[in-house]
């Protein structure tokens, strides 16, 4: 059995094995979403197979099953980095959980650096693609076929347009962006950020992309929202650092409860 199947399994052990409607992977600063659950069940990553350690700040290492405005809700609170285990395949098993519970749809929140003048911090992004020109891949190793996965509309085009919807709806100003993956942990250089900005990105960020290519293996549709902390190295005058990013990521909270909230009432909708 493998660790997703047995996680999958501990869930339904513990009444919490009904289909899930959306899985959602809850970043630095987003964790307080998860508190829209009505009466969550909940579980720590540490006692399901397979799940990662997390290590960063914000970052609780929980999942919450429930229900919010009729849809069954899995939150992932917390994720594991590439630049914290070296594993760029570390939400793996946690992604596969969720595609044996049901889940078609994955929502991924992320905090970014801008690297466009008029992308300021405090906006909330959505993620229209990725440029990984890292050399590092989730994939590399997996066996068969499986990984050759195809990433044209990774971020699918149906539920971008609920996200715009969504987002009218809650009086929400909603970005598009081209993210670029960088695996950190140091902060870029401003050259990388010039870089970054020259093939065509918005954001730069370090976590997102790994996720979204493990979940188009499992066939997971994916939406992907992110808020501004910072202006990336070189475009302002203060330099990046965590500090910033965790204050940028909580002032931007209450903006993204409401956009999720309008998201998944727009369920069966467009």
């Amino acid at each position: 059995m493998s660790a997703a199947m047995a996680a999958a399994q501990l869930l339904r052990d513990r009444g919490m094995g009904a289909r899930v409607d959306m899985a959602a992977v809850l970043g630095t600063g987003f964790g307080p979403v998860a508190e829209m659950l009505n009466a969550p069940a909940v579980v720590s990553y540490q006692e399901l197979p397979g799940f990662p350690q997390t290590a960063a700040p914000d970052h609780a290492g929980r999942l919450l099953i429930g229900v919010q405005e009729g849809v069954r809700v899995a939150y992932l609170q917390g994720r594991a980095h590439f630049h914290e285990c070296g594993h760029a395949g570390a939400m793996a098993t946690a992604l596969e959980t969720m595609a044996l519970l049901g889940a078609g749809t994955l929502f991924l929140t992320a905090t970014v650096g801008s690297v466009r003048s008029g992308l300021y911090p405090g906006k909330v992004a959505m993620i229209t693609d990725h440029i990984n020109i890292s050399g590092i891949n989730p994939l590399i190793g997996t066996p068969a076929d499986g990984r050759f996965v195809n990433l044209v509309d990774a971020y699918d085009p149906h539920l971008r347009q609920r996200l715009k919807k969504a987002a009218a709806g809650a009086g929400v100003s909603l970005q598009e962006a081209v993210y670029m993956w960088l695996p950190g942990p140091s902060f870029e250089t401003p050259a990388e950020a010039r870089v970054a900005r020259q093939l065509g990105a918005d954001v730069v960020g370090t976590s997102v992309v790994p996720e979204v290519i493990i979940a188009r293996q499992f066939g997971l549709h994916v939406a992907a929202l992110a808020i501004v902390t910072n202006f990336a190295a070189g475009f302002s005058d203060v330099n990046p650092s965590q500090e910033e990013t965790q204050r940028g990521a909580l002032s931007g909270t209450v903006a993204v409860k409401r956009l999720i909230r309008n998201f998944l009432k727009t369920k069966g909708e467009i």
